[in-house]
């Protein structure tokens, strides 16, 4: 039976039809291997990266900043490890059931993590809680919420707590210097992060550590010159001179006379340094290094120095100071409580006579008194290495007006910091001989020769006597020679000089024959009732150096006032209390209802144009 044309029709098409599949599956089957050999022979470098973004990363190695010490090995800053807890915004919004369980767990309102997520949504990263306990954070990753990881950090702890904030500051949050020695040698402390690749899981996990990218430089430790018992003694003392004295702030710097090394500087009000949110940036202020004061009768050294240096006078210079006061051009001058009349160059050390300052410094050269004070460091920068050290103000004799050099000689009209009269008497300690001042052990400037060894030594002298007869006994320490000079200055606000605000100082020598700490104390405006440098300042000096002296193993270098106190009974040569100063009769010098005492200068020192004018303003130009 022969097949008819309806039959043929269909089977035709039916073979066409596979024909067509049959042909577009081999060319399916040809475009497919062509891609592949493409993808895997000619283009696989670029796949391979491409797939590789997927489950390859390069993850941060954390790494410790470097310990800071003490001189003795004592630690005062250390990192400890902690954890941080991030997230891959976009996978955990591809969760969003989990977001309420994530906000529990961060003890985080679930409508602020909702919103910090959406504002990141488009991101791979964001933090979610930072520098938290390692165990906390590990609970939180065992959740196992997606995109929630941890990684490694590290925060810093400082031991010493308030005692030392001042001189080491602080870090932040990335762990980076941000005041102190923390920023002054940051780039030292705080090493350098490595890197590594890792391949993680669908979840983000990690699976494999695949290759070490970069290895992580630990931060180099910090030895520092600082020895940590003193600086604790000398921050305890202040911190009661403050509260005793109603004083509104106080800083005191000891240096090591043969080495320019700070051995402890403290200044008050203070901070934590393990909590600074919400901290007013002014108490974290370094004051001992940034903050000027005019050193009052301190400075008086200084020009005696420089006239003994000249040979304008000996020791044994007679210096009329009658009739107690002086007139300079239309200003006038004095002493108080009373007129010294006639001096001897030592005498005016230990009366502390402006007039007799004045008198002395008026026999010097102009160049010669500036040059030999601006040797001993004021008006220039320590180059201690802190941060925003000061260099004070030393008008230049181009500067000055007819009564400047005068109230210079006496400590107005210039202005330093706390840590640049330290400087100044360790280089009277050290033989006229000054060092840079250093935070670090070990670590020496350039010095240089102010004065000769032999006027050094006879201003030391000069300057006991401010603590055996004077107005500083307050100072003295049994078994010890102690040289020093009381100061007390008149704070100058924006309307000149205020009644009734002083800074009470006092700058000293232990041993004098032989020194070994310089040690220097300013106490900001005193309202306790006594504001004098001998009273308020001088006390703070003797408590720290006695235990500044047994701490180091200093022998004593006056055994005979050490016999002296046990044959009187005083068991293992306790200190007996010292005789108070001497007060002069009582004499109202600025009607503020505060007497002065002898051989301590006040704010009768501020030229004036008659005994109840203002202050004179030119002494700050």
């Amino acid at each position: 039976m022969k097949p008819t044309r309806s039959r043929m029709r269909t089977s035709f098409n039916l073979r066409g039809r596979l024909m067509l599949v049959g042909t577009t599956l081999a060319l399916c089957s040809v475009t497919l291997i062509g891609r592949a050999a493409y993808v895997q022979l000619i283009n696989s470098d670029f796949y391979q990266r491409q797939g590789e973004a997927r489950y390859l990363r390069e993850l941060p190695i954390a790494v410790s900043r470097g310990m800071i010490t003490d001189r003795n090995g004592e630690p005062l800053a250390v990192s400890t490890p902690v954890e941080s807890i991030w997230v891959n915004p976009q996978e955990l919004l591809r969760n969003p059931d989990r977001i309420p369980e994530l906000a529990k767990a961060l003890q985080m309102p679930q409508d602020e993590l909702s919103s910090r997520l959406s504002q990141k949504a488009e991101k791979e990263f964001m933090y979610l809680k930072r520098r938290i306990n390692p165990d906390r954070a590990h609970e939180i990753v065992a959740l196992k919420i997606p995109g929630v990881f941890s990684q490694r950090e590290f925060r810093r702890f400082y031991p010493q707590g308030e005692a030392m904030a001042h001189v080491l500051g602080f870090t932040n949050i990335d762990d980076r210097g941000q005041e102190g020695l923390e920023l002054a040698f940051d780039q030292w402390l705080r090493g350098k992060p490595g890197s590594k690749r890792v391949v993680r899981d669908a979840r983000g996990a990690i699976v494999e550590s695949v290759d070490l990218v970069k290895p992580a430089e630990p931060g180099q430790d910090l030895t520092l010159s600082i020895d940590r018992r003193i600086q604790f003694l000398a921050y305890k003392e202040l911190r009661n001179a403050l509260i005793e004295n109603k004083a509104a702030g106080g800083s005191m710097v000891v240096m090591d006379v043969a080495t320019g090394e700070v051995l402890a500087m403290v200044n008050l009000p203070t901070y934590n340094p393990n909590a600074v949110t919400g901290i007013n940036p002014a108490a974290r202020r370094n004051r001992a290094v940034t903050d000027l004061v005019e050193p009052g009768s301190t400075m008086k050294p200084l020009t005696i120095a420089t006239a003994l240096q000249a040979g304008v006078v000996t020791p044994n210079t007679t210096i009329d100071t009658n009739p107690g006061y002086m007139a300079v051009g239309r200003f006038t001058i004095k002493d108080v409580p009373r007129n010294n009349g006639v001096l001897n160059v030592t005498g005016v050390i230990t009366r502390s006579s402006n007039i007799g300052a004045a008198k002395i410094a008026a026999k010097l050269p102009d160049e010669t008194f500036y040059q030999t004070v601006h040797n001993f460091g004021y008006g220039s920068v320590p180059h201690s290495g802190f941060p925003g050290e000061a260099a004070g103000l030393l008008p230049s004799p181009a500067r000055w007006s007819g009564s400047s050099k005068t109230t210079m000689s006496y400590g107005y009209g210039l202005n330093v910091t706390p840590l640049q009269i330290a400087q100044a008497y360790a280089a009277l300690g050290n033989g006229g001989r000054l060092n840079p001042p250093t935070f670090v052990k070990g670590q020496r400037g350039e010095s240089r020769q102010v004065i000769s060894p032999e006027v050094a030594h006879t201003v030391i002298g000069m300057m006991e006597t401010v603590v055996t007869q004077g107005g500083a006994k307050d100072a003295a320490i049994l078994g010890y020679h102690v040289a020093g000079k009381t100061g007390t200055a008149r704070k100058n606000g924006p309307n000149g000089y205020e009644r009734g605000h002083y800074n009470a100082l006092f700058a000293g020598l232990v041993p004098a024959t032989r020194p070994r700490f310089a040690t220097v104390i300013v106490i900001n405006d005193p309202q306790g009732g006594k504001y004098y440098g001998g009273l308020v300042s001088a006390p703070v000096f003797h408590r720290v150096m006695e235990g500044a002296l047994r701490l180091a193993d200093v022998p004593p270098d006056d055994i005979q006032s050490w016999l002296a106190a046990q044959a009187a009974g005083k068991a293992g040569g306790a200190l007996p209390k010292p005789a108070p100063a001497a007060v002069a009769p009582a004499v109202d010098t600025d009607g503020d209802g505060l007497m002065p005492t002898a051989a301590d200068e006040v704010d009768a020192g501020i030229p004036t144009a008659s005994a109840t004018t203002a202050p004179l303003q030119e002494a700050r130009q």
